[in-house]
């Protein structure tokens, strides 16, 4: 059975940092396609960054800012978030591709305050 479980999410001024984290078990993640999403009140889930057979790839809203990172060997991804803006706030979901199959984590609140 697959899961991914975030943490890290939190109350953070304007100009703050966080890291987010994902831990993966019952799947291998150096093989799965990884991604962080988010969904802010009212809008649509948007991909915030992805790593994919050592390709990144950033939302032009947070590119400079967050870093998508991987540790296959905690089987864990991470998402660093810095000059976090109240527009960053919203519920942060890693996805895993594997198989051709997609798995969702339950998600991590991030709130940025002006």
């Amino acid at each position: 059975q697959v899961q991914l479980v975030e943490s890290g999410g939190g109350l953070v001024q304007a100009g703050g940092s966080l890291r987010l984290s994902c831990a993966a078990s019952g799947i291998m993640i150096s093989i799965a396609d990884m991604g962080w999403y988010r969904q802010a009140p009212g809008k649509q889930r948007e991909l915030v960054a992805s790593h994919s057979g050592g390709i990144t790839n950033y939302a032009d809203s947070v590119k400079g800012r967050f870093t998508i990172s991987r540790d296959n060997v905690k089987s864990t991804v991470y998402l660093q978030m810095n000059s976090l803006q109240p527009e960053d706030t919203a519920v942060y979901y890693c996805k895993a591709t594997a198989y051709g199959r997609v798995y969702w984590g339950k998600g991590t609140l991030v709130t940025v305050s002006s």
